[in-house]
Order: C-alpha cells, then sequence, then structure tokens
C-alpha cells in the first residue's frame, strides 16, 4: 500500500505531496490540473522509462518519493539485496529524472538500477489504463490474466511445465548439436588419437630436454674431460713408485711431518698442522674422486652422443607442434586424452540423451494436458463470474466468454490459446474483445475482470486512470460501486473526471490548478465536507456553487453510506 506520494516539478505539478493510504482513492480537478502527472509520477516509482519531457519548465530536475507500506517476503528479499533498509514494513522510494533524461532511483535509502523499482512494481502494484487496455488485447496478456485467476493448482502446475519445456528444449538443442556434429567430432576423435600415439612413441618426460642438453654436452667434450681430469688426478696423487715424486699429496704429507716434529715447542703450530691435516685428506678425496670420474668417462660408448642427439630431436619435433617444452607436451596430450574419452563416447551419449528427450516430452504433455483441463475449468468460472460483473455495471446483456482451444505445437506456456471474447447483447456471437467492446466497455470488462481475479490473485495496489472513459450516469455510479469493492481487499487509486466515481472513494484528493502567476502551477489538497461537495458539484455541472449540482452531490455521497 502507498502511504504517501511527494512529486516536486513534475509536468505542471510544482510540489504536491497526495496522503493515500487504505480503501480507494480517488484523484480529480480541472482539464490540465495535472491528473495524469500523478500516474505518471506512479509510473516513474515503477521503474517506467523517463521522460525529460515530463520535467517542469525552469526545473533542473523532477522527483518523486513514496512511502510504501508491505508485509511481502518477496520485496523484503528484493530491497535487501539491493542493500535498502525496510524498517517496519515501510519502504521508502524515489526517483529522479533531469532536464537531459537521465534518471535515478533508490531503495530504502540506497542507490539502486531502475530495474529494480520494476521488479518492486511487479509484487506490488497493478496499473490500468489505456496502455493497459491495449495489452489486455495482446493473446499471452490474455493467457496470463486466466492463469492469474487459475488458483494455486493451475500456478504450480504451469511453474512444473515451463521447467520441463525449459529442461526439454535444452535438451534437444544439445542432442541436435551432438548428432550434427558427428562427423565432425569423428574426425577429431581420429585427429587426437593420432596425436596421442606420435606424443606415445616419443613419450616425453617432464623436463627431460634439458638433462639431454648437459648430457650432449658432456659427450661432445668427453676427451678434454677425460685429459683435464687426468692430469688434475696426476698433479694431486701421482701413481709413480719414483720416491722422489713431487705430487700435492707428497708435499702436504712432508708439510705435515716436518711441522709435526717441532710442534711441541709452539703450541701456536697446532692450529697450523690441523690445517694441513685436513688439506691432506682432502687432496687424497678429490684424488680418488677425479679418478672415478675418469673411470665412468672410460664407460661411455661411442653411440651414446648420437642416442641423445636423435632423443633431443625427436622432443623438438614435439615442441613444435604440441608445447613449448616437455611438460606442455605431456599437458597437451592429457587434455587431448579427457577430449577423446568424451569424443568416443558419442554414440552413447546421444543414446542416453534421446532417452532422457523421449521422458521429457512424455512429462511435457502429460503437465501441458493439465494445464488444459485447469485452464479449461477456470476459463468456465472466471466466464460466469465476470458476466455476473459485467451485467453489475451497466451492460445487462453482455456475455463474457474466454475460450481455451489447442495449438498446433507446445510453446513456453503450454499448448493453449487463451481468447477472452465478448458478446456484447442476445444473439450475438462472442468476438474478441478488441473487436466487439467500445472504449467504455473495454474499460467496464477490465474492472469486471480485475474485481473478480483479484478475488483469487490480490494486488496490494491498483491505480486507475480512465476507468470511465465513455461511460456515465448508472454505468458510472456500478463503476464506482465495484471500485470500493476491490478496495476491500486491496488499495485503490483512481484518477476520474465523473463525480458518480469519485462518490465511492473514502479519500478524495483534488489536484488544483495556479495560472495566477503567469504560467500554470498545480498542487494536491484532500477534500472534505463542504469542499468535497463543491467538487462533486462541479464534476456534475462544471459549477461548483449550483444548487442543484450540490444537491445531485450530496445523493451520490449518500450512496457510499
Amino acid at each position: 500500500m502507498i502511504e504517501e506520494l511527494h512529486i516536486r516539478d513534475l509536468g505542471v505539478i510544482a510540489d504536491a505531496t497526495l496522503p493515500l493510504g487504505p480503501g480507494f482513492t480517488a484523484i480529480t480537478g480541472e482539464t490540465g490540473a495535472g491528473k495524469t502527472m500523478v500516474v505518471s509520477a506512479l509510473g516513474l516509482l515503477m521503474g517506467e522509462r523517463s521522460d525529460a519531457g515530463a520535467v517542469r519548465t525552469g526545473a533542473a530536475q523532477a522527483r518523486v518519493g513514496g512511502i510504501v507500506r508491505t508485509s511481502d517476503p518477496a520485496v523484503a528479499e528484493i530491497v535487501d539485496d539491493i542493500g535498502g533498509d525496510l524498517e517496519d514494513g515501510e519502504l521508502v522510494l524515489s526517483r529522479t529524472v533531469n532536464a537531459e533524461g537521465r534518471s535515478r532511483a533508490s531503495v530504502g535509502g540506497a542507490s539502486a538500477p531502475v530495474g529494480s523499482l520494476g521488479r518492486l512494481a511487479e509484487r506490488l502494484f497493478a496499473v490500468h489504463g489505456q496502455s493497459e487496455q491495449l495489452r489486455l488485447r495482446s493473446a499471452a496478456a490474455q493467457r496470463d490474466t486466466l492463469d492469474r485467476f487459475g488458483g494455486d493448482e493451475l500456478a504450480a502446475t504451469l511453474r512444473d511445465y515451463r521447467t520441463a519445456h525449459r529442461e526439454r528444449q535444452q535438451l534437444g538443442a544439445q542432442v541436435a548439436e551432438l548428432t550434427e556434429a558427428r562427423d565432425e567430432r569423428a574426425a577429431e576423435a581420429v585427429r587426437l588419437r593420432s596425436e596421442l600415439e606420435e606424443i606415445a612413441a616419443v613419450d616425453p618426460q617432464a623436463g627431460e630436454e634439458q638433462e639431454l642438453v648437459q648430457r650432449i654436452d658432456l659427450l661432445s667434450n668427453v676427451e678434454a674431460l677425460r685429459a683435464a681430469t687426468s692430469s688434475a688426478h696426476e698433479a694431486l696423487a701421482t701413481d709413480s713408485d719414483d720416491p722422489m715424486s713431487r705430487d700435492a699429496s707428497s708435499l702436504v704429507d712432508e708439510a705435515v711431518r716436518e711441522v709435526e716434529r717441532v710442534a711441541g715447542h709452539d703450541q701456536r703450530l697446532e692450529a697450523v698442522l690441523e690445517t694441513l691435516r685436513s688439506a691432506s685428506f682432502q687432496l687424497a678425496d678429490a684424488a680418488r674422486e677425479l679418478a672415478a670420474y675418469a673411470a665412468d668417462l672410460d664407460q661411455e660408448g661411442p653411440g651414446e652422443l648420437a642416442q641423445a642427439n636423435d632423443r633431443l630431436a625427436a622432443l623438438t619435433g614435439l615442441f613444435r607442434v604440441y608445447g613449448a617444452d616437455s611438460a606442455a607436451v605431456v599437458e597437451y596430450a592429457a587434455d587431448a586424452a579427457r577430449r577423446l574419452t568424451e569424443l568416443d563416447g558419442d554414440d552413447e551419449r546421444i543414446d542416453e540423451l534421446t532417452a532422457r528427450l523421449e521422458q521429457l516430452d512424455d512429462e511435457e504433455r502429460s503437465l501441458a494436458d493439465r494445464l488444459s483441463e485447469l485452464r479449461a475449468d477456470a476459463a468456465s468460472r472466471l466466464s460466469e463470474l465476470v458476466t455476473v460483473e459485467l451485467r453489475q455495471l451497466a451492460l445487462p446483456d453482455a456475455e463474457f466468454v474466454v475460450r481455451v482451444t489447442p495449438l498446433d505445437a507446445l510453446g513456453g506456456s503450454g499448448g493453449d490459446e487463451v481468447q477472452l471474447l465478448l458478446s456484447p447483447h442476445p444473439g450475438a456471437q462472442p468476438r474478441p474483445i478488441a473487436k466487439s467492446a467500445s472504449g467504455g466497455e473495454l474499460s467496464r470488462v477490465m474492472l469486471a475482470l480485475e474485481v473478480v481475479v483479484a478475488g483469487v490473485d490480490p494486488v496490494p495496489t491498483f491505480v486507475f486512470d480512465e476507468v470511465d472513459a465513455g461511460v456515465g450516469g448508472a454505468a458510472a455510479i456500478e463503476i464506482g460501486r465495484r471500485l470500493a469493492r476491490l478496495a476491500r481487499s486491496s488499495q485503490v487509486i483512481v484518477v476520474t473526471h465523473l463525480a458518480q466515481v469519485a462518490a465511492f472513494a473514502n479519500n478524495h484528493l483534488q489536484v488544483v490548478k495556479d495560472s495566477s502567476g503567469g504560467f500554470t502551477e498545480s498542487s494536491c489538497r484532500r477534500l472534505e465536507g463542504e469542499e468535497r461537495l463543491a467538487e462533486m458539484a462541479r464534476l456534475l455541472s462544471g459549477l461548483s456553487d449550483s444548487g442543484s449540482a450540490l444537491e445531485h452531490a450530496a445523493e451520490l455521497l449518500a450512496l457510499r453510506d
């Protein structure tokens, strides 16, 4: 429910606050006063497209704010997602539009995309005007109206059907893609299998190429290594039996003996002696290692270098095709193997998906059949109830018919076409409301529909603009009665030019035009007592002080009581 609406610099309205509240609010005013700006303001709060031309001349921006009271958990969830506040069920919405047409929205004190207002509006409001009448002429809107009336079982069946339909479409597309691409995927499998065989023949190991490069460098320089290590070994420890050989180990051993001979005379030589002994051991170790290294070189076969070069060449050939190094080639092979497994399972996968698709076809058809049954039952009930309502709206001979006919193929909402038909007088064949109903009749059809549907699927707030277009007299009175009846379960806001409609409102607001300053400026005020009576008289006769009009106005107001 909208508790209050504040409008600033929108059209001719400079600054107006509309106290709305529960029940039935009628908004009246002179032609050009800006009544339609109230509907435009509500539209902005509902996320409708903004128009820079609606900004009041001379103003930098138009602003609309509203205080909405709601206990809908879905609304609370949307507000929470946005980051706004919903305190004690009170939600503050606002929308600004500047002179360049740029728009900003706020939900619960938090900046929000304008689209979020539309999400909230789906839960909070229903607006009916000429554009909604045009929308109701569409087949989809007519089907949605019947589905709203159909109740919980129809809604649940429709949800299940849409889930099955969506899954069937997705699965069907997947099967079609697999089937159509079968040859292409088979060729891909042949290619991958060939590539994996080529890689397996070489069997690269991660990091192998670095080891090969080092190995080839060693084998290419084996003679130089052998000569150098032999000379180094001989310099450290010659194999000669000559006691006068002067290799490094002999010289160090001689130094050890000389220092040992005199070390007892001076403790300072102990440290030197330890160093010499350590050097002797290290030289002996180095000599043994050099001898072992040289012996290993002698084990290298003459074909080792050629084998290493061939291996590196084989790896390099893989690198040119499958990756920069062995690790990349190994990774490519793993990915290719996984993809090949997937491709090799195509036939089995297609069979599995086709079987599931057949199940979904049966499920979708079964749900569509049940949906058709529920719609047919709802159509019968809706036809009867709306016909009764129309007879109370000064269409005593009208018959409203909801016709459900099968479509050639199942669609996103089932296999039914729904038509709203009207027979305005006895003997006339029911025809689509777009062709058989005048503007005034269409307004009453829409009101009758909302009164009936609201009993099953209530909307928190209804906004009606020109619901009384093309009617008057007794028909207008009955429209007022029905709006008051609708207001028992929902908030109803009506922009009207008929006293017969305004009389049934429990809250009467007047948009007041002031042109005294050289340009039109409008505001809004609540009418009670004599002021309301005068406005009702003006609506009836154009004169607010006409005695007969005042008497008629009083009679109309008495009808509400």
